[in-house]
């Protein structure tokens, strides 16, 4: 009794441990999440043999693929699926038949597989990995993107297209004494289902939810959430398709109900955790032995597989319209096997199709291409920010250029002083290092010049020796302080207003006795809590009190905090002379306000 309740606790620690002491250090390397739950998985199984057979554990773990999707789906309005549709069957199909020939050609060059065998590993080696492909995509947070949507939509047909390539291996499998299954019947099953679940979705869920929320325990919404969520993954399963599909369907069907924030909220923790499990039970999975038997083969297999798909999702994405820098991101990030090949390389091995040994090494393949997946995004992502770091170029030419205030930098901030600036008659030379800001703000009539403020031959060119002041209104603060630490030093007298980052930064500014410095959300953040004030009930000349005697604190710290350190002034904060006069006032102060009123009529 004992060894057993030992070990029920012993593989949750194990899994748990991994994934703690795994996921932070890889995301502190900028490897991210992902890989580190697969090496955990690897070091734990594979390696140390501390859990052996990860078959239960990855079947479980799926629940967190399927979660995933019920989530994406909720944030996909029905209209905007609808929108999505030329992607999903357009780049999708493109994505599925173009590659899954290619890499069908190239298995039958090699002479390992005959054509039927080489038909079923081209066609599920072209499925990619939903779980790694949106983990990805959440971790970047680009989910909303162009390029994230186009990947999820080409996503989405690949889970759909397993339902005829399924039957496709079920047409090539060799004949056997039961009864097959018509594939034209599977394919009208799956119609039905996906018809009765949208049915469902709209005339039953939303109902349903209803009456939960009228019961108002918080327990049962949860556990309605799972429900739904999991009987509707268990029904697409039934009916052949993928239960990530049927959780996605259910998502869709809700995404405009009332109970949408609250369902998301429910199901998140859920979905996190069992999808760390999954990555965690993929190299759990990972058959080190077949790796080494195979070793030349896979390591020629996985990079040719990681590099054909690229390729095609790149040509693919290019003729759809896609710019460089998205087909790029897409290419590099659904190049590797999906866990949908499991399932095909598995139920070909069941019907005949492939050998065990030949499934065994497909599912490899799959299996090291899903981990090199975080690597091949993040060197693409390494790249495309070296391209944009070399920023495009424009000539400097700085005729004209001489004003009584230079100002440095015109982003929103320094938008609205140079507004305010030319409103009062005064010229600003105005110069900026992004050539799409300055062809923006030359199109309005600003006088603006290309050139990096953190050079002095730029600064000269751009008529520092007449100027006034400088206003250097650049966003960051490093950039800033470089600027101000060069004029101090080549223009000693030269008056300097600054933009500061925050309060930190406001009290190095003055420190290196800049004129004037301003943090860009004071004044902002100031007015907006005198008109939440105002909005209370609050008088104008109150909220305004309030706001000022704010302003005169905030300075009495700034000065403090300079001296003794940004912990000094603390008391400062809560400090409240200005009392206004509550909206409702009290029942007894009503009521003593009645009796007042009535002594003083006797």
């Amino acid at each position: 009794m004992a060894s057993a309740t030992e070990a029920l606790f012993a593989q949750p620690l194990l899994l748990l441990g991994g994934a703690v002491i795994a996921a932070p250090i890889f995301r502190k390397l900028g490897l991210g999440t992902v890989l580190g739950y697969l090496a955990a998985g690897v070091v734990i199984g594979p390696v140390l043999h501390l859990i052996g057979g990860s078959g239960e554990i990855l079947a479980v773990a799926e629940l967190g693929v399927v979660l995933l999707l019920f989530i994406i789906g909720l944030e996909l309005k029905p209209s905007r699926l609808w929108n999505m549709r030329r992607d999903i069957f357009g780049l999708g199909t493109g994505q599925v038949v173009l590659t899954g020939l290619a890499l069908t050609g190239v298995v039958v060059a090699t002479g390992i597989l005959d054509w039927r065998g080489a038909l079923v590993a081209g066609f599920g080696l072209a499925l990619s990995s939903t779980a790694f492909a949106l983990q990805l995509l959440e971790d970047y947070g680009d989910m909303n993107s162009r390029y994230g949507q186009r990947s999820f939509s080409i996503l989405l047909f690949q889970d759909l297209a397993i339902v005829p390539l399924l039957a496709m291996v079920s047409v090539l499998g060799a004949p056997s004494g039961e009864a097959q299954q018509s594939p034209f019947l599977q394919v009208g099953i799956a119609i039905g289902a996906v018809v009765g679940m949208i049915m469902a979705g709209r005339y039953l869920l939303t109902p349903l939810f209803q009456i939960i929320a009228r019961t108002g325990a918080r327990e049962v919404m949860i556990a309605a959430a799972l429900f739904v969520v999991l009987g509707s993954a268990y029904l697409m399963q039934v009916a052949g398709l993928s239960m990530a599909m049927g959780a996605f369907l259910a998502g869709v069907m809700l995404a405009e109900s009332s109970y949408r924030h609250e369902l998301e909220a429910d199901i998140e923790p859920f979905r996190g955790l069992l999808l760390g499990l999954f990555f965690i039970a993929v190299g759990l999975s990972m058959e080190l032995q077949v790796i080494v038997d195979n070793l030349l083969l896979i390591l020629v297999a996985v990079p040719v597989l990681m590099l054909i798909k690229a390729i095609v999702l790149y040509g693919i994405c290019r003729m759809a319209g896609s710019p460089h820098r998205d087909a790029v991101r897409i290419g590099v990030l659904l190049p590797q096997g999906g866990e949908f090949g499991f399932v095909l390389f598995t139920t070909a091995a069941a019907a005949g199709v492939l050998s065990n040994a030949q499934s065994s090494l497909l599912i490899s393949i799959v299996t090291l291409s899903m981990a090199l997946t975080p690597l091949s995004a993040l060197i693409g992502q390494r790249l495309l920010a070296r391209e944009t770091s070399e920023r495009e170029e424009m000539e400097e030419d700085f005729e004209g250029a001489g004003s009584d205030v230079l100002m440095i930098g015109f982003s929103r901030f320094g938008q609205v002083v140079a507004q305010i600036l030319l409103a009062s008659g005064r010229d600003v030379t105005i110069i900026d290092d992004s050539a799409d800001r300055v062809r923006q703000a030359a199109a309005f009539g600003f006088r603006i010049y290309f050139g990096d403020g953190t050079r002095l031959d730029v600064l000269r060119a751009a008529g520092i020796e007449k100027a006034k002041i400088v206003a250097i209104c650049t966003h960051k603060k490093e950039t800033t302080n470089k600027i101000v630490e060069l004029i101090q030093s080549e223009c000693p007298e030269m008056r300097i207003y600054a933009r500061s980052y925050d309060r930190i930064h406001s009290i190095e500014l003055r420190g290196r006795d800049v004129e004037y410095e301003l943090r860009e959300t004071l004044e902002s953040g100031l007015l907006f809590g005198r008109r939440t004030l105002e909005g209370l009930g609050v008088s104008e000349d109150e909220a305004y009190d309030v706001a000022e005697d704010i302003r005169r604190r905030d300075e009495e710290r700034l000065k403090l905090q300079a001296q003794e350190g940004i912990m000094a002034g603390r008391d400062l904060i809560h400090q409240r002379p200005v009392k206004p006069e509550p909206l409702v006032k009290p029942k007894r102060q009503v009521n003593a306000i009645a009796e007042d009123e009535t002594v003083a009529a006797e």
